[in-house]
């Protein structure tokens, strides 16, 4: 899909700075600035290095100066916001396009010159390349002058005063980082200058608002009357760069790839399956994928990978990358527990998650159905029998399962389930006990042991058969609400049980069904009716006297209000794969759903262009939230995509 948008996109400055773009290099790295090419936020970067994946990003160049001189006359092309208000530069007034399809593209109009500026990521690479087509139809000499803005220091960090840059050589140092730069046109190194930034975006969120940059170099280009010219710069971390025109076309190769290996017939699906790829990473601790859980801010985390990996592997057709994770995965499992945040350096794996290990049998189950892997599923066996006898008999976190077969998990200050939120000693949605979605994923999950069983021709460590519906009875028994047509959020005994969540939604979605198909009915209407947006699902029925319709803020305020009734976009997709379950698959719920996604490709031209987020604000989920890109918002909505065209070649 390619997005076009006009003036009309940046009417005023602060209507410019509501869209970003996102391109990523498969390391952790990436590259994301405003559709006027502003950063409004301390993580916009044009080159966001990633020295050791996936984690350790340093924001090397910023943001960029770009200056047009016609005769006389000076233009500045940049827009960008800064502490002194007077000194904001608003180069979006000439600017007349920006496009993204597979790299973002400014066009300039201004007194009879073109300017069609162009940038792309290299995958696999810490490498950008910025190119600047001049096209000068006036009668006057033109002089370009390109001016990166350096920080050179880890993610979300300030440059100190007395950090040092040094410019010579076609490089630039500082902070023991090394950045080398190749261009055809003529690079100066100029007087060392400090620049404190404004970001908007920040400010709302109770970030600081601030941060500083410094311009040691720039590089010059003059186009004669009546000649097109393009002027080339190429960044990255290694000495050996190659040419601009290279770093374009693997990016493109790359993605024309993706689309003829995802081989949707849908532009939205298409769209999310190039989305999705952004998130898949190389990490160097483990020599395997991982799936980055969203852009700016998160890393790779066990839970989100899990849920993630359905739609942005599985449904996409990667399936070297799904198995690359779950070996990954299989490699770490300790007492049952699959890791929820994964080793770095000297740092054990942290493993305070109830459903990832569960989701990971999950993950293989729909693996397998897919490719028929046998031996995959061999290597995985023995990984998943080790999980559900630490589950039956007991694990950290008070993860273990009761006497009626159900599985209960946390205790204290545990952070075990998705809702997972902390501020001091406080936990607004502790969910400790039986949580509704980890018991429909223990049953499934005890169900497709028992397939695996068969299909391995292995004898059961347990008996999964006689488990799974003693689990089921159980479920039946104690989850159903039978006055509000719908499941309990948890099994706990306190006043949190008959909350009305969208984690109830989960246990239609799965394949083996644990409620009758009237209840599952049921709890469908009922997660539509109380908790369905354009977007995704409330966290919280409205009505519910812990209700926080708002979403913003300092930390605290929005903790507070993270899963309690915040719109999250993820759960939607095991919104519709349920409706399409419980109407049997027919074409006219098929019909239904494919309209409501209308609603998704919507919300693909707000925020991050082409992607969806994290999270939108409860009351009206007008304005996207948190991440601006968040991996298993598009790996969900794409699960239901690739169900929609199940039967596509």
């Amino acid at each position: 899909m390619n997005y076009i948008y006009g003036k009309q996109a940046w009417k005023t400055f602060e209507r410019g700075e509501e869209n970003c773009w996102l391109m990523a290099n498969g390391l952790g790295g990436f590259s994301s600035l405003t559709i006027i090419g502003s950063c409004s936020r301390n993580d916009h970067s044009v080159l966001m290095a990633c020295v050791h994946s996936p984690n350790h990003r340093w924001n090397m160049i910023h943001r960029l100066d770009e200056v047009l001189v016609i005769g006389d006359a000076e233009y500045d092309l940049s827009a960008q916001d800064y502490k002194e208000k007077e000194e904001r530069k608003e180069g979006q007034r000439y600017l007349s396009r920006f496009t993204y399809e597979d790299y973002p593209i400014w066009t300039y109009e201004i007194a009879g010159i073109s300017v069609e500026k162009a940038l792309a990521l290299m995958p696999q690479k810490n490498t950008v390349a910025i190119t600047y087509k001049v096209s000068n139809r006036s009668k006057d000499m033109v002089k370009l002058t390109v001016t990166p803005h350096l920080e050179f220091v880890p993610k979300t960090a300030k440059v100190e005063k007395k950090q040092k840059f040094v410019f010579e050589n076609h490089r630039i140092t500082s902070n023991g980082q090394t950045l080398y730069v190749k261009t055809n046109g003529e690079l100066k190194g100029i007087p060392e200058k400090r620049h404190t930034l404004y970001y908007a975006y920040d400010e709302v969120d109770g970030r600081p608002e601030t941060g500083n940059t410094v311009t040691n170099h720039c590089t010059v280009f003059d186009v004669r009357a009546g000649e097109t010219r393009t002027l080339e710069l190429v960044y990255g971390m290694e000495e050996e760069l190659p040419q601009a025109k290279t770093v374009f076309a693997a990016l493109t190769d790359r993605r024309n790839a993706l689309r003829t290996q995802a081989g949707f017939s849908d532009e939205t699906a298409t769209t999310l399956a190039l989305a999705a790829e952004q998130f898949i990473s190389h990490r160097e601790s483990t020599g395997k994928k991982t799936i980055l859980a969203g852009f700016p801010f998160f890393e790779d985390w066990g839970r989100d990978t899990m849920i993630a990996l359905g739609g942005c592997c599985l449904a996409v057709r990667d399936y070297e990358a799904a198995k690359s994770i779950l070996q990954t995965f299989m490699a770490y499992c300790d007492k049952g527990l699959m890791p929820n945040l994964f080793p770095e350096g000297k740092n054990a794996p942290l493993y305070n998650t109830v459903d990832a290990a569960l989701l990971f049998i999950l993950s293989v189950y729909d693996y397998y159905s897919r490719t028929k892997d046998v031996e995959c599923l061999r290597e995985a066996y023995p990984v998943m029998e080790q999980i559900v006898h630490w589950y039956a008999n007991g694990t950290d976190f008070g993860i273990r399962m009761d006497d009626d077969g159900l599985i209960m998990a946390g205790s204290g200050l545990d952070q075990v389930t998705w809702m997972d939120v902390r501020i001091g000693e406080i936990l607004p949605t502790p969910r400790h006990g039986k949580p509704v979605e980890i018991n429909a994923y223990w049953y499934n999950a005890l169900c497709m042991m028992n397939e695996f069983s068969e299909i391995l021709g292995v004898p059961e460590a347990m008996d999964y058969k006689t488990m799974a519906a003693k689990a089921k009875q159980s479920f039946c028994e104690k989850f159903w609400n039978e006055k509000e047509g719908c499941l309990r959020d948890v099994i706990s005994g306190t006043k949190a049980d008959d909350q009305i969540r969208c984690n109830q939604i989960w246990a239609v979605a799965q394949p083996f069904s644990i409620l009758s198909p009237e209840q599952e009915k049921c709890v469908v209407e009922t997660v539509y009716a109380k908790l369905h947006t354009p977007y995704g699902l409330r966290t919280l029925d409205p009505a519910d006297a812990a209700y926080h319709p708002h979403y913003g803020g300092p930390q605290k305020e929005r903790d507070m209000a993270y899963h309690q009734g915040t719109v999250w976009v993820f759960p939607m997709g095991a919104y519709y794969l349920a409706y399409l379950k419980v109407n049997g698959h027919s074409e006219e719920a098929k019909a239904v759903v494919r309209g409501q996604l209308e609603d998704i490709k919507a919300a693909l031209w707000e925020g991050c262009v082409g992607q969806l987020p994290e999270i939108y604000e409860g009351e009206n989920p007008v304005d996207s939230k948190g991440c601006f890109a968040q991996a298993w918002s598009v790996g969900e909505i794409l699960r239901v995509f690739d169900m929609l065209e199940k039967d596509r070649v």
